[in-house]
């Protein structure tokens, strides 16, 4: 996740996802209520990709945002009446909500992920920002969208259109694709995240290759959402989403004004695509959410194999604690290397083992 700190009404600072595939500023944890004295007005409801019917949230009176050498007057927000995203246990640290459309639609926004700045220009400034490859996109419903042709593991190309969303941490996800017809035969089933109506479920593959613009990108991992039941909560059509997982291989500028992206390639735009090797998926918890907690493990997975459970603690990796350690480095080591040992500390049965888990490339 692109994280920003902002204030809001002078107060904070409070931690933002920056979420291209948001309009309305969302704020999750509903105690800003009290903290910002916020009048309550009108209830909302949300609705997206999940579970669930939808989220209750309500509609705030006019914010003025601030960021660093920049204020923002006037925005709305839905502030959720209750925090089901969970995203501060995801990330391992406070977060306070998602910004979206109001902070890109008015400004050019260049993303370097390899040195994790943020540059802001104002349109006048173009010359300064108009750098890379200009690939066009459309603003619906106050959300970025772009076509690629994407390259199936059947030799088929799909014209596709996507959502441009960096709140999404996948690499690439399609809908309305079937598991039988279109998906490689090495496929996992997984929990593919939190929308806003809840836990999105279905399986993870690769495809062969999308095409950005002049840029050609090969054996991709992406997700596929399985629940049908949702397209009726969608109102622009659409054919899926490409996520932080793949704009992260790439300098971005946002160009809403004049309706384009430029991409340049950054440092590890030649890295492979690796997912999780572990089968584990977990949360931080705790003061400073520095405790990981197991919540499912794959079965027939690395960590399946030596027995780890839902509710296990991992308190420390090759000697390392997990106090020590971020969320991020944590899943960087566990899709390092096919075939990699670690030595975990785990607390299990209310009592700490010692256990090596090998890791083991599941697509």
């Amino acid at each position: 996740m692109v994280i920003i700190q902002l204030q809001i009404n002078n107060k904070g600072p409070f931690n933002f996802v920056m979420d291209t595939g948001v309009g309305v500023m969302i704020i999750t944890d509903p105690q800003l209520i009290d903290t910002l004295k916020i009048p309550v007005m009108r209830l909302l409801k949300l609705r997206g990709f999940g579970e669930n019917e939808s989220y209750e949230a309500y509609a705030s009176p006019v914010l003025d945002i601030g960021i660093e050498g920049l204020t923002s007057y006037g925005v709305n927000a839905a502030i959720l009446k209750k925090d089901q995203f969970g995203l501060s246990n995801y990330a391992g640290m406070p977060i306070h909500g998602l910004l979206g459309y109001e902070f890109f639609n008015n400004l050019a926004v260049k993303v370097n992920f390899s040195d994790s700045t943020i540059t802001v220009y104002r349109y006048s400034d173009k010359k300064k920002f108009a750098k890379g490859d200009k690939v066009p996109i459309t603003i619906e419903d106050h959300k970025p969208y772009m076509e690629a042709n994407i390259v199936m593991p059947d030799g088929s190309v799909k014209k596709s259109k996507l959502v441009v969303d960096l709140g999404a941490g996948h690499p690439l996800s399609l809908e309305n694709v079937s598991e039988k017809n279109d998906l490689q035969k090495k496929c996992i089933h997984a929990n593919l995240g939190i929308g806003f109506s809840g836990p999105i479920s279905g399986f993870i593959s690769r495809v062969n290759e999308i095409e950005l613009g002049k840029y050609k990108i090969k054996n991709i991992i992406s997700s596929f959402p399985q629940d049908d039941s949702l397209k009726k909560y969608i109102n622009i059509k659409r054919d899926g989403n490409l996520g932080i997982g793949l704009l992260k291989k790439f300098v971005v500028v946002f160009d809403y004004p004049d309706k384009v992206i430029y991409l340049k390639p950054g440092p590890n735009f030649k890295e492979p695509f690796e997912q999780d090797m572990s089968g584990l998926e977990y949360y931080g918890d705790g003061d400073g959410f520095k405790r990981i907690i197991i919540s499912r493990v794959e079965p027939g997975s690395a960590g399946d194999k030596i027995g780890l459970e839902k509710d296990d603690e991992i308190v420390s990796i090759n000697f390392k604690p997990i106090s020590k350690m971020s969320l991020e480095e944590v899943d960087t080591l566990f899709k390092s290397q096919n075939d990699r040992s670690l030595l975990l500390e785990v607390y299990h049965d209310n009592k700490h083992d010692m256990v090596v888990m090998t890791l083991k490339r599941r697509i």
